[in-house]
C-alpha cells in the first residue's frame, strides 16, 4: 500500500518543485527585505557548498527567502503569498511570526520546526506543515542537506509578511 509521503516523492511533485520538471515559476519582485533574491526568473538551488563564506556564529546565514508571487485574496483586506525558503544545513529560519496562517511543504530535507508556544514537530520531505497565525516559530534544518520549503500564506494585506524576533 502506497501511503501520502511516498504518492508525492514518486509522483514527480518535488523535481516539479525543485526546478527538475517543465515547471518553472515566474519569480515576483519582492516587497519584504525578509525575503531575497526576487526576480530571477527561475527557482534557485542554494548549493551545498557556499562559494561565499557562511558565517559559523551567524544561525541564520545562507538563509535564502524567495517570494514566487502575490496575489489578493478572495477575502476583502488579505493577500495570499508564495514563497521558497531554503536553509542550508544546520542553520535556522531564526524566530519570526506572521500576520496569517502560513501552510507548508517540506520539498527537500529535514527540518525540526520549534514553537514559542507548544511542541516542536520533526518534519521530513514529502511533510506538510501548518502554522497558525502569529504563532512565533523557527525552522531549524536537521539534515544532511540544504532544505527547501515551499510556504503559502494568507496574511493582512496592512502588515509585513513576516515580524522577526
Amino acid at each position: 500500500m502506497m501511503n501520502r509521503r511516498t504518492l508525492l516523492r514518486s509522483s514527480g511533485l518535488a523535481a516539479a518543485v525543485l526546478g527538475g520538471g517543465a515547471l518553472t515559476p515566474v519569480v515576483a519582485e519582492a516587497t519584504d527585505p525578509f525575503l531575497g533574491r526576487p526576480g530571477t526568473g527561475h527557482l534557485p538551488v542554494a548549493p551545498e557548498d557556499p562559494t561565499e563564506p557562511v558565517d559559523p556564529g551567524d544561525p541564520t546565514a545562507g538563509v535564502i527567502r524567495t517570494e514566487l508571487q502575490r496575489h489578493p485574496s478572495p477575502a476583502k483586506g488579505w493577500l495570499t503569498v508564495q514563497t521558497l525558503v531554503q536553509i542550508p544545513r544546520h542553520k535556522q529560519s531564526g524566530r519570526h511570526s506572521h500576520p496569517g496562517v502560513e501552510i507548508g511543504y517540506i520539498a527537500r530535507g529535514d527540518v525540526l520546526m520549534e514553537f514559542d508556544e507548544g511542541p516542536s514537530l520533526r518534519l521530513r520531505t514529502g511533510d506538510p506543515f501548518f502554522i497558525p497565525t502569529g504563532a512565533i516559530h523557527n525552522a531549524l534544518n536537521v539534515g544532511r542537506e540544504t532544505t527547501m520549503m515551499l510556504s503559502s500564506y494568507v496574511i493582512d494585506e496592512t502588515k509585513p509578511l513576516v515580524t522577526t524576533y
